[in-house]
């Protein structure tokens, strides 16, 4: 794929991304016109809606990927792998917005999805073995937790880049969920 096709592709899946977290029924020619690029040259990639929507939801979950193999959730130390993770994550939420609970009835999607999932999960574990995290705590709460703070971070820290909001999501998961110290 030439330079430019690359970079127009990238554009429409973005802005498609974020004009359907905006509005889920966000039309092909409105994605195009605000991608910048003729509603043709979309349709020229994509046959159909469901077409694009699949090629943006296969991106965010390649980002998602991305993130977690850059974070080495499994090798780096935990709590640089979670800063890691939770800037990759940031910047994956920010980047496509859109949420893939309407893709989880895709057999392909929901596995990848739960792969990683379980990757982290496994991170958790191992920070909880390492005594980084409370083994007291209720099964599934760090995750939970963690998820909910990588939302918060992404939408009401809008003034920090990933990297500072990945620092309050850090300092706040480890003071809230970290060994207690007597």
């Amino acid at each position: 794929m030439r330079a430019d096709a690359a970079r127009n592709l990238q554009t429409v899946l973005t802005t498609g991304a974020r004009l359907l977290a905006e509005d889920p029924s966000a039309s092909i020619a409105a994605i195009a016109a605000a991608a910048g690029v003729d509603r043709r040259t979309v349709y020229r990639r994509f046959a159909s809606r469901e077409e694009l929507l699949a090629a943006i939801y296969q991106a965010r979950l390649d980002a998602i990927e991305q993130a977690i193999d850059a974070a080495r959730l499994a090798h780096a130390p935990v709590a640089v792998a979670l800063h890691r993770y939770a800037e990759g994550i940031i910047t994956v939420n920010r980047t496509w917005p859109v949420e893939l609970g309407r893709m989880r009835a895709d057999q392909t999607i929901r596995a990848r999805r739960d792969r990683f999932i379980a990757e982290v999960g496994t991170f958790l574990q191992r920070a909880t073995d390492e005594g980084l995290l409370r083994a007291d705590l209720p099964a599934g709460w760090a995750d939970a937790l963690l998820r909910q703070l990588l939302h918060t971070a992404t939408n009401e820290l809008p003034d920090l880049d990933a990297g500072q909001a990945a620092d309050v999501l850090v300092k706040t998961y480890l003071r809230g969920v970290g060994r207690e110290h007597p």
